[in-house]
Parts: structure tokens; C-alpha cells; sequence
């Protein structure tokens, strides 16, 4: 199948190649200057773009070291005023947590965006009525269950499984398993407590139901285009500025 590339809308969606996992390297030495003082205690940091053209790394990567600071409690997000230094102490050099080796929230949303996107242009035309009963059950599961956050997870996760299933092809369901199963680390976790909203659950669940329309309709470049508007408009709303 021919895989057609995602053009990016802005630069929080587009850093530069390879970049995406130098939140890491990037947390490492901001936590290095607050130790060194050059951040001080209640400060509040630069701002995202600042940091980015500073570090000349992508603004989500900034976001991602963000998270991962406040994962060991450097700093505090705080929604629509900014980021602020919470510990200076030199103890925090040698931190018991250390962000995780594997890929950030942004380059696991852009991949998937790349691959389901694919994979629901496919699963429009190989899809069988089992297959929609099935996709349909998770998407009244994601319904019914909209304002549970971890049962309208489990539901959303299992509507795009049984997407990736409706095509009949093992290695498509084992990578958006795989996908979805990277979506557990606790620098992804963080992120959504920021911005995983009742109000993005009720635009996610609208977003499914175009994806689904789409596949009822038998229509390839429908659904593609839907996955993908739903993906993006997923990683736009974690993007989103802190102030």
C-alpha cells in the first residue's frame, strides 16, 4: 500500500529529524543549570519557544522534558501561567527517576498518525459486518463510558485494535498493539493528566464516529483522512501552550 506522508501544520507538530527522543538529553540539562542556579527556587522558566531556539530542539520536545522535570518534582506545571522551579537542591542531580529510554508521547502520536491513518484506508475495504459489530461496540463502549477516563481508554484502545484487525493482517495489529502498549510510560501518563479533558473525550468520540462512518461507507480516502484528523487534532490539543 502506498503510504502517504503527514505534511505537519506547525513547528510544535514538525522538530527537526531525529529530535524527537532529545527530550531526554534536553531534561538532563535543564535539571544540570537549575542545579548550577541558574533557575532559581518559585522562578518561572522561559517559555517553551524560548527554550526551544535556546536548546535548538523541537517546542514539544521542551514539553516532554517539562514533563519529565516534573516527574521528579524540579519543577510545577501550572496550567495558563507557566512552568515554575519547585527544588534547587543539589541531591536532585542524581534523581532516583530517570525519564524513560523509549519514544515520547509526540513521536508515538506522529507514528501512529502515519500508520493508522494507513491502516484505516485499508481496514474501509476489507473490513466485513463482523468486523464494523465489533469496531461498533468499542465506539458505544467509548460512549457510555465518557466520563470514565480509564474505561473510555480501555474502549478507545480497543476501537482502534479491532481496525487494525478488520484488515486481516497479524503484523498491522501487532504494531498498533505495540503502539498503544508504549502509550503506558509515566512521561505519556503525565501529559494526559494535563490535558486529557472530558471535553477531548467528547471530541475524540466525534472523531470516531467519522472514522466509523467512513468504514461503514467502504470509503479508503475517507477514512484515512479521518484517523489522521483525529490523530493530529490529538497531538494539537497536547501541544498546547501552558500560558
Amino acid at each position: 500500500m502506498a503510504l502517504h506522508l503527514i505534511s505537519p501544520n506547525d513547528d510544535a507538530q514538525a522538530p527537526k529529524a531525529g529530535s524527537d527522543r532529545s527530550y531526554q538529553r534536553l531534561a538532563a540539562q535543564m535539571l544540570a543549570l537549575i542545579v548550577q542556579g541558574e533557575f532559581k527556587l518559585g522562578e518561572r522558566l522561559p517559555s517553551e519557544r524560548a527554550l526551544a531556539e535556546r536548546f535548538d530542539v523541537s517546542r514539544t520536545s521542551v514539553r516532554e522534558a517539562m514533563i519529565a522535570l516534573e516527574l521528579q518534582g524540579v519543577v510545577e506545571v501550572r496550567g495558563g501561567s507557566g512552568i515554575y522551579v519547585t527544588q534547587t537542591s543539589a541531591s536532585v542531580a542524581t534523581p532516583s527517576y530517570m525519564p524513560e529510554t523509549g519514544p515520547g508521547p509526540f513521536e508515538l502520536l506522529r507514528a501512529r498518525c502515519l500508520i493508522e491513518s494507513e491502516i484505516a484506508s485499508v481496514a474501509a475495504e476489507t473490513r466485513k459486518d463482523g468486523d464494523l459489530d465489533r469496531i461498533f461496540s468499542a465506539l458505544s463502549d467509548m460512549r457510555e463510558h465518557i466520563d470514565d477516563k480509564d474505561a473510555n481508554e480501555e474502549a478507545d484502545c480497543l476501537f482502534h485494535l479491532r481496525i487494525a484487525e478488520s484488515t486481516g493482517n497479524s503484523v498491522l495489529l501487532q504494531m498498533v498493539t505495540a503502539m498503544w502498549a508504549q502509550a503506558r510510560g509515566p512521561v505519556w501518563t503525565k501529559i494526559e493528566h494535563h490535558f486529557h479533558t472530558p471535553e477531548l473525550r467528547l471530541a475524540s468520540h466525534a472523531d470516531h464516529q467519522r472514522i466509523f462512518k467512513a468504514l461503514l461507507a467502504r470509503d479508503p480516502v475517507a477514512a484515512r483522512a479521518a484517523m489522521r484528523a483525529h490523530l493530529e487534532r490529538v497531538i494539537s490539543e497536547f501541544a498546547q501552550a501552558w500560558r
